[in-house]
């Protein structure tokens, strides 16, 4: 029986493995919005401290509970003031990119993690386990657990990515819809917030987000595999 319970060590293996890989994307997505405000003129990520890697300044403990457990989560927003933006382009589109620079960034990461184990599954290493497992023999567990990781980190990023782009406030999708709709949709969800954000908890914890956002995260990661099909290829 294990300290934890019903949980066995494999499972505590793999929640341990999620947890370093959400300590190390949700940096890397809320310094990307706040690198892409900063490009844009506003420097209040900067000097709240935001324009970071370190994950202490991102991590909200709920988000990355819910993305430990169910696969979608957030990070603490990033805080942004629209009127600090350089007059080179509207409000709203400094308001898009800065939020689609989050889930760009992830997708980003995700498709070198797809690079790197593509090319790790090439390796004598890797292969000699499977090998070694087909013949029966004792073997160890390493290479499995790296490519087990590999995976963990493309998928996490994958499902950060299109959660956020969901087009409820207040996730990115909602401030890259903003572009295209008008003051009117705006006025709206500000006037109905919190029986939006009510509403979407409610289906976030029902079963109704899985099937989609499960069938839009398999097909970029069908298309990131066929993407990197040449890797095997060169590697014979």
């Amino acid at each position: 029986m294990s300290l934890f319970g019903n949980i066995s060590q494999t499972q505590l293996m793999g929640y341990l493995v999620r947890l370093f890989i959400i300590f190390m994307i949700l940096p890397i997505h809320e310094f990307a919005h706040a690198w892409t405000a900063h490009k844009l003129g506003d420097d209040t990520a900067k000097y709240q401290g935001r324009l970071t890697l370190n994950p202490i300044a991102h991590i909200d403990p709920i988000g990355a509970i819910c993305l430990l457990i169910g696969g979608f989560g957030w990070a603490k927003p990033v805080p942004i003031d629209p009127s600090r933006f350089s007059r080179k382009h509207s409000v709203r589109f400094g308001v898009a990119i800065t939020a689609l620079a989050g889930p760009v960034s992830n997708l980003i990461v995700a498709f070198l993690g797809t690079v790197g184990m593509r090319f790790y599954e090439c390796t004598k290493f890797y292969q000699s386990y499977w090998e070694d497992y087909a013949a029966g023999e004792t073997i160890s567990s390493a290479p499995l657990l790296i490519s087990t990781m590999f995976y963990a980190f493309i998928t996490i990023n994958i499902g950060l990515a299109v959660f956020n782009l969901i087009p409820v406030p207040p996730l990115d999708g909602s401030k890259i819809l903003g572009y295209f709709t008008s003051a009117k949709v705006d006025r709206w969800f500000i006037q109905n917030e919190q029986i939006v954000r009510i509403v979407f908890l409610i289906i976030l914890v029902s079963p109704v987000l899985q099937t989609p956002l499960n069938f839009i995260e398999n097909c970029i990661l069908t298309l990131f595999t066929f993407l990197t099909d040449w890797i095997p290829a060169i590697m014979g």
